[in-house]
Formats: structure tokens, sequence, C-alpha cells
């Protein structure tokens, strides 16, 4: 796997369809990383985060729905965009996609322009969600709501990094400029 391409999930139980998509996606410059149900996508994406899934509803065991669901309620994974690629096409079905955290819902048969263009759209809003707005002076972090927290608050909420308060070797010297600290006082 190379280090800059994005790495595309598609989980399917038709190995046709999967050959399919391989095919269609690779020349494009994606990884492909490959399951065939959705316990095997769950263990893939707890061990591998990729950058995006290509789920599809209609499987043994558990349906991509509940595939979606798990991903979705991981704060690990839950930023991974996910459409659903399916033969699943009421209306109904659509909205439950939705529902449980999908980001996209495309039926089969697919156009593959319009698949392909709906994986580049939601790479791009994936990057852009990336962006953290931080004030340069007190270093609060704008919310999606637009209310500013401090940093810590934010990474605590949204990440599952814990912060212990210490002090730097330049702050130290610039707010305690009568204390003789050691560099080996800064670990």
């Amino acid at each position: 796997m190379t280090d800059n391409a994005p790495l595309i999930l598609i989980v399917d139980d038709n190995p046709k369809n999967v050959q399919f998509l391989g095919n269609l996606l690779m020349p494009h410059g994606y990884e492909i990383g490959v399951a065939q149900n959705g316990v095997e996508a769950l263990a893939f994406v707890a061990d591998v985060l990729p950058d995006l899934i290509l789920l599809d509803v209609m499987m043994p065991e558990m349906d991509g729905y509940q595939v979606c669901e798990r991903i979705k309620s991981d704060l690990a994974c839950r930023h991974i965009p996910v459409i659903f690629l399916t033969a699943k096409s009421h209306s109904d079905d659509i909205v439950k996609g939705f529902d449980v955290g999908g980001s996209d819902y495309i039926t089969k048969p697919f156009i593959a322009a319009e698949l392909m263009a709906r994986i580049k759209t939601h790479l791009e809003i994936k990057q852009l969600r990336h962006l953290l707005p931080i004030c340069s002076f007190c270093k609060r972090v704008r919310e999606a709501d637009g209310a500013w927290s401090p940093l810590e608050d934010y990474v605590s909420a949204h990440t599952k990094a814990q912060f212990s308060h210490s002090i730097c070797k330049q702050c130290a010297d610039k707010y305690y400029p009568e204390m003789d600290f050691d560099d080996d006082d800064f670990v």
C-alpha cells in the first residue's frame, strides 16, 4: 500500500461485485481492501482505518446497516465515510442508510462515473473535516456549532486522548526566570 493513495474498503459478499469495483477503483489510484461480510469489515476497520467504505446492505450474518451502526458508534472510526452500494432501492431503505450514519447511498446497477464522482467528493469532504479552526492567540477551537472551546476540552471530547499538564523548558524560563531548571527536569 502506498502512503498517499486513499484506501477504500469494499464490503460485499459477491466476489464478482468486489472484482468489478476493484477494477474500477485501482486505475484511479485507490488502494483496495476487501471484506466479504460485516464481521470481516469490522475486523478490517479495527486493524486498518480505511479512508472510505463501500458497503453492501444484504449480506449474511450482519447486514450493512448493522455494520455502519457499529462503525459510527466507535470514536476511532466514526469519521470514515460510508457509501452504501446496494440493490435495495426503496425510499425506506435509503432513509435507513442515512439514519444509521451512511454518508451516501447508491443503488445498483450504478453508473461508474457517478460512483467515482461521489467517492472523490466524500474523500475531499473527509479531508476538510480534518481542518481544525483554532484561535492564533488563545488556542481555542471552533466547534461545529460555532462555539469556541479550550483545546484540551475539544480534544478530550473528540478523541480518546487524556491530558496531564506540565510546563516546557521555554515557558519555565520565561515565567520562572529565577528558577534554575536543568534539561533533566523536562522529561
